[in-house]
């Protein structure tokens, strides 16, 4: 038992996965599948989440344990303390984190346990400002690798020498494509209960965060409806009564308020949490990402193999996802994504059949979840070999 946490420990190979939390975000999908997918091959693994539990989290099915690190420094010592407790005890071969906090956090840890083999990985092109890059820069020696989930975020944390070229990797995030199927019944079910009629729909999802921009996709939207008044949008992940939050340029707003502006109560349906993801995808006609920056966005890749059209912005790893596939435009510029997303209405059903078949392909080709833990697990058992553990 490991201090009272229930981790038993067996013999192989030992992972111990540190993420900031279990919420409902795709790094932390991602990060969690790896993770899941490791202990079905026969590797004991261990998740530890910085902060405190959640009211909403991805349920799993590994043993985890709360830090219960909070902004005050008594937290934050009696959490590492906790973290490196675990670590004497559990003695894994690698600790793979995600995203600064996390991948800040492990690479402290291996102070005093220079045999253990720490990875971080990077799930976006922007991490925080320069505070944070020099935190990367001086922490890196602590670090035997540092995975950026796409080829952009890796050439900006380099440009930023956040991390030094010849440690750095790219690994794409993968995709459940067995999860992620279409299925014509649901599709009709799901669209009968939401009473969607003919209508086109468009599904984006995503956070209320600066990161998503919705502005830039409402306003889109809005645009979009004037040219053709029978698209539906459909928004999961943020409430009706989305908070205020404020974005990169210092202006709050309130995306709820920003939908009223522009006419489109009636016309935009804000779903909240969701967990069916799939299924929303099977009702929907077409996906729409309107963000001001990514890292690799995993819904894109979902709705790829769900054999969806993609309209998306140019950041971060959307282009290397999609291809040549998708109607992809610069960001901050909703008459463009507008432009984006007509052109993809406009398509004949047998048009958008096509591309949908295509975009999936791509996705079990190139992107498949069971693809990149082959990946993972590859450069884990070479670094526990160079470790020498």
């Amino acid at each position: 038992m490991i201090g009272g946490t229930g981790l038993s420990v067996k013999c192989g190979m030992r992972i111990v996965t540190v993420l900031t939390s279990l919420g409902v975000g795709g790094a932390e999908k991602q990060a969690l599948a790896v993770a899941e997918r490791m202990a079905q091959r026969g590797h004991e693994v261990a998740l530890v989440a910085l902060m405190p539990r959640l009211a909403a989290e991805w349920p799993v099915t590994l043993p985890v344990v709360h830090l219960d690190i909070g902004k005050d420094p008594v937290s934050v010592t009696a959490g590492f303390l906790r973290a490196r407790r675990l670590l004497r005890t559990f003695r894994p071969d690698v600790v793979h984190s995600h995203s600064f906090h996390a991948n800040l956090l492990a690479r402290l840890l291996r102070i005093g346990l220079p045999r253990l083999a720490v990875i971080s990985t990077v799930h976006n092109v922007y991490e925080g400002g320069w505070l944070r890059m020099t935190a990367y820069r001086l922490t890196d020696r602590l670090s035997e690798r540092t995975i950026a989930v796409s080829k952009a975020a890796a050439k900006r944390f380099v440009s930023l020498k956040a991390i030094p070229r010849r440690k750095c990797l790219v690994r794409a995030n993968g995709i459940d494509t067995a999860e992620f199927a279409p299925d014509a019944a649901r599709r009709a079910e799901v669209r009968a209960a939401m009473g969607a009629g003919s209508h086109f729909v468009w599904l984006s999802a995503g956070r209320v965060t600066p990161a998503k921009d919705f502005p830039n996709l409402l306003r889109a939207f809005a645009r979009t409806r004037r040219e053709e008044p029978d698209a539906e949008l459909w928004i999961a992940g943020a409430a009706a009564d989305a908070t205020v939050t404020v974005a990169a340029d210092g202006v709050a707003y309130q995306v709820f308020a920003i939908a009223g502006e522009q006419g489109l109560h009636e016309h935009v349906r804000w779903l909240g949490l969701r967990r069916d993801m799939p299924a929303l995808l099977d009702a929907a006609d077409g996906f729409v990402l309107g963000s001001a920056w990514e890292g690799m966005p995993l819904v894109v890749g979902e709705a790829m193999a769900m054999e969806k059209l993609v309209v998306a912005t140019d950041v971060g790893g959307v282009r290397e996802m999609t291809g040549d596939g998708g109607g992809i435009v610069p960001a901050k510029d909703p008459q463009a994504l507008t432009g984006a997303m007509l052109a993809a209405m406009r398509q004949s059903r047998e048009e958008r059949a096509i591309a949908g078949r295509a975009a999936r392909e791509r996705m079990v080709r190139d992107f498949s979840i069971d693809a990149a833990a082959d990946w993972w697990e590859a450069l884990y058992k070479q670094l526990t070999v160079h470790s020498g553990q």
